[in-house]
């Protein structure tokens, strides 16, 4: 009875709280950081200007009204001298003149560049939603990566917390033995250092959980303090093929996706600036009323209203070779937007085969590192029959319980780089997901 509560005593304190954390499933921590993650919503934000920028007016294709209102005042000496000789003189003349009215100005015809213009602003909205797509994945990744870190955390303090328990059970032992004179101060002190060793490591252990908990919440954009479970297990695709995964990143990536409209916006850019080389054609019209007013004069007032209208073509003819030069480092600006766009391809290609041949390797290391604690764990239950018998020493029982605490790590570990590997994969691919 005594040997229980003392582990009783021992695991309480680790235990019990993280019993009561509420769960956090991988798919709400997902939709949790779509909705609050700062990275996302200001993305979403520079996606919704080059959406609302999309419009036919901003690119040119339809007419100005403005309406025009002014008005002005003066006081003059004025001294005038008519035909016949005779001089007419006034000190503080007063002059006013008001105006107001409406105008057209509308541009009809500009080498269609008004149309290129509108075909740019389509693939800007495309680019910034090429850029939120990286943002999200980008996010996803994060959240995923420090998720099922804590599910490793969280496997790791399970072993810790096993190799405490042994150990609590292995220093009563020693004490029981030592009074009844079995055993000697030695052995006993030896199982409390190693008892206070796995306390230490299990307090370590709890502090990388609770930090990598705080990481997460930052991510999430809501309170770090927040507390919360997660689950137990790491489950892992095992069927991802290389040229499945290839061809998703060629159609989904969203980094050659980018590369890819930046291309067709440098070849409208190319286009719209041959269009300088046609004429422009605007129509204008305008309606006005004016009335002006003086004291001195032939007419001392007057009211005019009437409606104007005009075209107008205008072609560029020479400007110091500037067309040919714009033209040539539009041309420049295409070749160099293509050069990108194959960079990226074989870029992607070498980040894909290289993770595809981690995710390989550790696809095996989970498969060994599995046999391995396995046999750590049948080790160590037959060590510890043998040493509930006293058939061996405190140093292989010990031996045998660093050899199951390794065995774990490497495991969750091995899972764990696994995980990522699929995780990364996905990424790159341009598809990942919670299944």
């Amino acid at each position: 009875m005594k040997r229980l509560i003392i582990i009783v005593c021992f695991i309480t304190p680790f235990y019990g709280l993280a019993q009561s954390e509420p769960e956090l499933r991988l798919d709400e921590a997902i939709a949790i950081a779509l909705e609050n993650n700062y990275d996302i919503r200001l993305v979403a934000k520079d996606v919704a200007i080059a959406t609302n920028n999309v419009h036919i007016g901003n690119a040119g294709m339809l007419p100005v009204v403005s309406g025009d209102v002014s008005a002005a005042a003066g006081i003059q000496n004025t001294t005038q001298t008519l035909l016949s000789g005779e001089t007419r003189a006034l000190r503080g003349a007063r002059n006013r003149s008001m105006a107001y009215g409406a105008s057209l100005d509308w541009t009809i015809f500009d080498g269609l560049q008004m149309f290129t213009r509108y075909e740019q602003l389509k693939e800007l909205k495309a680019l910034g939603e090429a850029n939120l797509k990286a943002a999200i994945l980008a996010t996803v990744y994060e959240v995923v990566s420090g998720y099922f870190d804590l599910v490793q955390q969280q496997q790791l303090i399970d072993a810790t917390q096993t190799a405490l328990e042994l150990s609590a059970f292995r220093y009563q032992t020693a004490e029981n033995r030592y009074q009844i004179g079995r055993a000697s101060k030695l052995e006993v002190l030896a199982a409390s250092v190693d008892l206070n060793t796995d306390t230490t490591n299990l307090l370590r252990q709890h502090d990388l959980y609770r930090r990598s908990q705080v990481r997460l919440n930052e991510l999430l954009a809501r309170d770090v303090n927040t507390d919360f479970g997660v689950v137990d297990t790491i489950v892992i695709a095992n069927d991802l093929h290389y040229e499945t995964l290839f061809q998703l990143a060629k159609q989904l990536n969203p980094t050659l996706q980018s590369a890819i409209v930046n291309h067709r916006v440098s070849q409208l850019e190319l286009k719209r600036i041959k269009g300088e080389r046609y004429p422009v054609v605007a129509i204008s019209s305008a309606y006005t009323r004016s009335q002006s007013s003086t004291q001195l004069g032939f007419s001392t007032r007057s009211r005019n209203n009437g409606f104007n209208y005009g075209i107008s073509a205008s072609m560029n003819i020479f400007n110091g070779f500037m067309q040919r030069r714009n033209e040539q480092n539009a041309e420049f600006a295409m070749e160099a937007a293509e050069i990108e766009v194959d960079k990226i391809n074989k870029n992607i290609e070498a980040q894909l085969l290289a993770a595809y041949q981690t995710y390989l390797m550790n696809l095996e290391l989970v498969r060994l590192e599995e046999r391995n604690r396995d046999i750590a764990n049948e080790n160590m239950d037959i060590t510890l029959e043998k040493f509930k018998l006293g058939s061996i020493a405190p140093l292989e029982f010990r031996e045998a319980q660093r050899n199951f605490v390794d065995a774990s790590t490497r495991y969750s570990t091995a899972q764990y780089q696994a995980k990522l590997a699929e995780i990364t994969l996905n990424q790159i691919a341009g598809a990942l997901k919670v299944e």
